[in-house]
C-alpha cells in the first residue's frame, strides 16, 4: 500500500482525493522512520555538499556499497554511477555545474522499501550565477535502511542546461 508523507515548514493534515492522508510533518504514514530519516539526513547533507562543500562522507554513510545514480543523458552529470566511488564522482560533477540547492518542498510517496520523492526548490549554476526554480521526481531504492539506487526525472531537462549554458 502506498502512502504520502509531506514536509513542508506549516503543520497540517489532509486528506486527498482517494482517501489518503498528507501530513506536513515528521509523522510517516507507513514509511518507515528509518527510510524517512536517512533520506532527510541524505538530502541535508547532499545540499551541504553543493552549497558548504561539505565532505562525501556524510552522504555516503547513507548509501549501500552497490548504489546506482540514474542521470539523464543530456546532462553535464549524465549517465550511470556505480558504487560509492561512482556516486563521489557524480556528485562532484554535479558541483561542478550547481553551488547551491535548496528544497522548497517535498512529497514522499513510500511502498516500503522503495519511495517516490516530488522536490520543488531552487539550483544555482556555479558558472552563470543563475538560478532555476524546478521540480523534479526521484524514484529511490532501499535495502537494510540505505539507498540502492535513485532514478531521477527532471520537469524541464531544457530548462536545466539553460540555466548551466555560459552563452545564454
Amino acid at each position: 500500500m502506498w502512502a504520502v508523507t509531506t514536509t513542508i515548514d506549516r503543520p497540517s493534515v489532509t486528506t486527498n482525493s482517494r482517501q489518503q492522508t498528507v501530513i506536513s510533518t515528521a509523522k510517516i504514514v507507513s514509511m518507515s522512520a528509518d527510510v524517512m530519516a536517512t533520506l532527510q539526513a541524505f538530502y541535508a547533507a547532499e545540499a551541504a555538499y553543493l552549497t558548504e562543500g561539505a565532505e562525501f562522507g556524510e552522504m555516503a554513510r547513507h548509501l549501500a556499497s552497490d548504489v546506482v545514480m540514474y542521470q539523464a543523458a543530456s546532462l553535464p552529470y549524465g549517465g550511470e554511477w556505480h558504487g560509492h566511488d561512482g556516486f563521489r564522482k557524480f556528485i562532484a560533477a554535479m558541483g561542478d555545474s550547481w553551488d547551491g540547492l535548496w528544497f522548497d518542498e517535498q512529497q514522499f510517496l513510500s511502498d516500503g522499501d522503495r519511495v517516490v520523492v516530488h522536490s520543488r526548490g531552487r539550483l544555482r549554476a556555479r558558472r552563470t550565477g543563475r538560478e532555476l526554480k524546478t521540480s523534479l521526481l526521484q524514484w529511490i531504492s532501499f535495502r537494510d535502511g540505505l539507498i540502492t539506487e535513485f532514478r531521477p526525472y527532471y520537469h524541464d531537462t531544457s530548462a536545466v542546461l539553460a540555466v548551466l549554458d555560459e552563452q545564454g
